[in-house]
């Protein structure tokens, strides 16, 4: 096989809650679909993104065992082989691309290590562009607690602020000198910019698998053991768990907002990311809700439920607050409401 015939696996990495899943809506609404196969990894035993992506990407592939960095090195070989044999005989569009959305704990070293040795994978693919969101207004603050933050960075071909609008021009001018510091080798732009040339998001000014992308890709991958056992996410994340809440009932959603405001007030940096699909008491379709850590965005209202979902489901991913203590106090929460 021609290296011009093989695909490309572009890797679209980010901090949790920099805004990946925003950004790829967006940008898939504005491509051929045919010509993308997509695979979302998201932290925990239930994804929610997926569901999301559904609407603009039906065949969209879930990665099924959690954190892409720990656990799951021998599920994408597998999904990506999976995705080539059906696109060969035909059950799939002669997609032209691979976009791998990763979980926001993932550190990129084990997925580009996966591609560089691993034959199969190699026969059928090649590396693409990694692109890693920074979110503006929580940047600085993640870099300085979250060890993933500073992998991401340093191993993304692109680098794309998010949220710039959140935070002041002086701001957003700091963290651009200071991301060009962190990683000189990446272009920086922002993610606004970015879906203005939506053709250009995952190309790149450095010739794919040219010296130059194998030796920086490499670099990322200096200290990491070539292997694909899966090893627990307590070996890697230690602090980190993933609470799930599921509801088949209405939630009252002004009493609901009440207690996830005070929760994030007073745990607001335990709580890494929060996301949800609710089904509340006033409106007709589901409401989507996403935060990190003390900020929560404004809710999105979806035009109905998305693929075989009906109920209500959250997702905490939490470092230093415990998931059972949460679980526990939702339900405090819930009895409060029927008293």
């Amino acid at each position: 096989m021609q290296y011009e015939e093989k695909l490309p696996l572009h890797v679209l990495s980010g901090f949790l809650g920099s805004g990946k899943t925003t950004l790829l809506k967006s940008w898939l609404a504005q491509q051929n679909l045919n010509d993308i196969a997509l695979l979302v990894n998201e932290f925990g035993e239930v994804g929610i993104d997926h569901h999301l992506l559904n609407e603009v990407a039906p065949d969209t592939v879930l990665l099924p065992s959690g954190c892409v960095c720990c656990q799951i090195r021998g599920e994408l070989k597998t999904a990506l082989l999976d995705l080539y044999e059906r696109r060969a005989r035909g059950l799939l569009p002669p997609f032209k691309q691979v976009i791998l959305e990763t979980t926001g704990l993932a550190d990129p070293s084990p997925i580009l290590s996966t591609l560089l040795h691993d034959r199969q994978l190699q026969h059928h693919f090649v590396q693409g562009t990694l692109v890693t969101l920074v979110d503006a207004e929580h940047g600085r603050m993640q870099a300085d607690a979250q060890p993933e933050w500073l992998a991401q960075v340093s191993a993304a071909d692109k680098l794309l602020i998010s949220k710039r609008d959140r935070v002041s021009e002086d701001q957003a001018q700091q963290l651009h000198a200071w991301l060009q510091q962190l990683n000189p080798l990446a272009q920086l732009s922002d993610t606004q910019k970015a879906l203005q040339t939506p053709q250009q998001l995952f190309q790149s000014q450095v010739i794919r698998g040219s010296r130059e992308q194998r030796f920086r890709w490499l670099g990322a991958c200096a200290d990491e053991q070539f292997t694909l056992q899966p090893t627990a996410h307590s070996a890697s994340h230690p602090a980190t768990q993933t609470c799930v809440i599921t509801l088949q009932q209405s939630l009252n959603w002004p009493a609901f907002a009440i207690w996830l405001s005070m929760l994030l007030h007073c745990h607001g940096s335990t709580v890494l990311r929060m996301k949800g699909i609710l089904r509340v008491s006033d409106s007709s379709t589901p409401i989507v809700i996403h935060g990190v850590q003390h900020t929560l965005h404004p809710p999105v209202h979806l035009r109905d439920w998305p693929g075989e979902l009906a109920s209500s489901k959250l997702v905490f991913i939490l470092r230093g607050l415990d998931a059972d203590r949460l679980q526990q106090a939702f339900s405090r929460y819930m009895q409060a409401l029927q008293e």
